[in-house]
């Protein structure tokens, strides 16, 4: 079997962390019918999380994810550990928004699950990606 290379493990990375969202958006929405509505800030209007949120936001995470490890490859040699590091905070920050936004405890535990999930997956997709020099 021929090893994946760093540009189609960082695909699927993308792609599986797109993937994984929408399934706690399914399970959670459509099987368990929570109403993902959300407060950006207390006062603001009540915005309606869909799928097309999902993807999106999926999509720039994984790309924004994809984009700094590419810039940390060429800046130093120990890029994925930096890349690790700074993925590990910006998640730990992250999950201040889901409880802070959330209308309900529902919607608090599955924004929870999503950001949970899609660090589970772009993590360590992307750290075992890292090009070594």
């Amino acid at each position: 079997m021929a090893a994946t290379s760093p540009r189609s493990a960082r695909v699927l990375a993308v792609l599986g962390t797109i993937a994984a969202t929408l399934v706690v958006w399914v399970i959670a929405v459509v099987l368990l019918g929570v109403r993902l509505d959300v407060r950006m800030k207390p006062g603001d209007a009540v915005q309606h999380i869909g799928p097309a949120a999902v993807v999106l936001a999926g999509l720039v995470v994984g790309l924004a994810a994809w984009a700094l490890l590419a810039l940390l490859e060429r800046l130093t040699q120990r890029a994925r550990q930096v890349w690790t590091a700074v993925a590990v905070v910006v998640l730990a920050l992250s999950l201040i928004a889901p409880v802070q936004g959330g209308v309900t405890t529902g919607v608090k535990v599955t924004l929870l699950c999503m950001h949970l999930v899609a660090a589970a997956v772009l993590v360590p997709t992307l750290a075992r990606s890292a090009v070594r020099r």
